[in-house]
């Protein structure tokens, strides 16, 4: 047994996010990094994303945070193949770094994405929509680990979220996990609300919570769209991928605390769904806001 297979699921993560020693070549930053387990053996868009937003913040100064990655998934990776990130800098100014990169494996490019950098500590106009009142609080609700343990030795899916996933997620609203909810269409339209926090305690800079969350939102982001359309994660024969992410941060994000996910979303066509969410420290701060599109098909009759 190697050392890296006594490592928990959240131990296993942050290995994963700080990546490789940077070198540079013409202009261009090269950064290798390595996969976490996801069970359709495929790159796990939301590693990728997180492991870009890491891999930009390796060429900026310190005292700039990113606020914002939009990423746009090409092809899927394969989990047994090394990645490679390739940062360019597009600009440094007096408030903001840019950072454009590009992540390829053997068989070519699988994501590209921009992201943006802040110099901490600017002020400006301020102002957040309020968290929902009224929500119970994780601590009495189950968690998707205790409702996915049953079913463990019968899925991948299920074995991964019982035993394998870095995240405690609990669900408000009820769990598309195992079945569909028929009802959310004609009730809220598919409105969510998820708390969710890292399953264990990890001691990181910033950059790496706010990585962080951008991996974690990519659990639960498409489960909207889902609801809406009364399907669920077991519908039989369904298949569904990432086409694009963007996220924004507004304040501090601390990984380790729990945040509700107030998700919702407006539109679905020719296969696509458009899922919106934001972000809520458990004290009531917005936090991060995102929208991420997916293909979503199902087999027809």
């Amino acid at each position: 047994m190697t050392q890296a297979d006594d490592l928990t699921p959240l131990e296993r993560l942050v290995k994963v996010l700080r990546l490789g020693e940077p070198s540079e070549y013409r202009g261009h930053t090269y950064i290798n990094g390595e996969s976490m387990y996801f069970p359709t053996g495929r790159v796990y868009g939301g590693q990728v994303i997180a492991q870009s937003l890491v891999a930009a913040s390796k060429t900026v100064a310190p005292s700039r945070l990113p606020h914002s990655i939009h990423g746009y998934f090409i092809t899927a990776g394969d989990i047994r193949q090394d990645l490679l990130f390739d940062v360019e800098s597009l600009r440094d100014g007096r408030s903001f770094s840019a950072r454009r990169v590009n992540v390829t494996q053997s068989q070519g490019p699988i994501l590209t994405a921009i992201a943006s950098f802040q110099e901490t500590g600017q002020a400006g106009v301020e102002f957040a929509d309020p968290m929902p009142s009224d929500v119970p609080d994780p601590e009495g609700l189950t968690s998707a680990k205790e409702l996915m343990a049953p079913f463990a030795g019968k899925s991948p899916f299920a074995d991964y979220y019982a035993e394998k996933s870095p995240f405690d997620i609990r669900h408000v609203t009820p769990t598309i996990m195992l079945g569909a909810d028929n009802d959310s269409a004609k009730q809220d339209s598919g409105k969510q609300l998820v708390w969710m926090r890292a399953d264990g305690h990890a001691d990181m800079p910033q950059v790496m919570h706010r990585a962080m969350l951008a991996l974690g939102c990519d659990q639960v982001m498409m489960e909207a769209v889902l609801r809406r359309a009364g399907l669920s994660i077991a519908t039989p024969g369904i298949s569904y991928a990432s086409i694009d992410h963007s996220m924004w941060w507004y304040r501090d994000v601390d990984i380790n605390q729990w945040h509700l996910y107030v998700q919702d979303t407006p539109t679905a066509a020719h296969g696509r769904g458009l899922g919106v969410a934001k972000v809520y420290s458990q004290d009531g701060e917005l936090v991060a806001a995102m929208a991420q599109e997916a293909m979503i098909r199902v087999p027809q009759d």
